[in-house]
């Protein structure tokens, strides 16, 4: 059964949300552009494929297709809910099946908070050939194992122990119609200004459907619980990637990204201070400047 979307486009900004099968589940795509180049877009706890509303009419400007789904138990895609079938190795599969049924024939992988976990870890493994990876406010997983020891990272980091719980994360967040959502967004960001109501609500919205809060939350779980984000050899990335952060990032500790070069060779990082860990979406200006110039047109 399709479910209704999570947000609607509207005609003139070119987007369209589309239905795709892969990997044994149905995904809700936010689609634009029509080309060989695909720009696949992965967002993060606890957005959508809503987050990167201002950079797909770039992105297509610059000669790109561009997909953004939003990930296995968000929104209206598939919500399995056994906590394994959010595993790291299964969620980039996930990845491999969406660019397969994409046609496309070179592959740039923008992708921020959750999704760029699963983008590190989809190009350390090369589930598929990538052109260009584009990191946003998640330290490569050598980095995060490195900085985890760390008190300062540890304490940022405490959600994620409280998100083993059974039941009670996913309650608290959906009181008071997913208020807590809301506030993931307001409470953190410096410029409260780029989160309107109108906002927060399509996010409290999609957390409010039946499942979803227990899906998302899924992803932490199985992280704890799997050795996929630990497994994974050397953790050399070898495509040319770009790290943009957000510095007043209170979840995650500026200092997760040095000594990235070391695992990442072809790296360049823009440290935008004065923006907070949703640096797309508080930051679209600065963010797509970055972008223009680094990808190629």
């Amino acid at each position: 059964m399709i479910e209704k979307a999570s947000w609607e486009p509207g005609a003139a900004s070119g987007i369209a949300i589309k239905w795709v099968e892969a990997n044994g589940q149905t995904f809700e795509v936010a689609q634009a552009g029509e080309s060989k180049k695909l720009a696949l877009c992965l967002h993060g706890f606890p957005e959508l494929n809503y987050s990167w509303r201002h950079q797909i009419p770039l992105l297509v400007e610059m000669g790109y297709k561009v997909w953004a789904p939003n990930l296995r138990g968000y929104g209206g895609s598939s919500r399995p809910d056994d906590v394994t079938s959010y595993r790291l190795n299964t969620l980039v599969q996930d990845v491999a099946a969406l660019i397969d049924a994409s046609g496309a024939e070179e592959v740039t992988l923008i992708a921020h908070d959750w999704g760029a976990i699963i983008a590190w870890h989809f190009a350390i493994l090369k589930i598929r050939p990538l052109t260009r990876l584009v990191i946003m406010n998640v330290p490569h997983p050598k980095c995060a194992q490195r900085e985890l020891r760390r008190w300062y990272q540890l304490r940022k980091s405490w959600y994620i122990f409280f998100f083993q719980l059974p039941w009670l994360p996913e309650w608290l967040l959906g009181l008071d119609g997913a208020l807590r959502i809301k506030r993931a967004f307001s409470r953190m960001a410096i410029d409260k200004s780029r989160f309107p109501e109108k906002d927060l609500q399509i996010y409290a919205d999609a957390a409010s459907r039946p499942g979803a809060l227990r899906a998302m939350i899924n992803y932490y779980r199985a992280l704890l619980r799997t050795k996929d984000g630990r497994e994974i050899g050397d953790g050399m990335v070898r495509v040319p990637t770009l790290m943009v952060w957000g510095e007043e990032d209170t979840a995650i500790d500026i200092r997760c990204t040095g000594g990235t070069e070391e695992w990442v060779p072809n790296l360049e990082l823009h440290r935008l201070p004065g923006v907070s860990h949703w640096v797309q979406q508080e930051a679209p200006e600065k963010v797509n400047a970055i972008l223009r110039d680094w990808l190629p047109g």
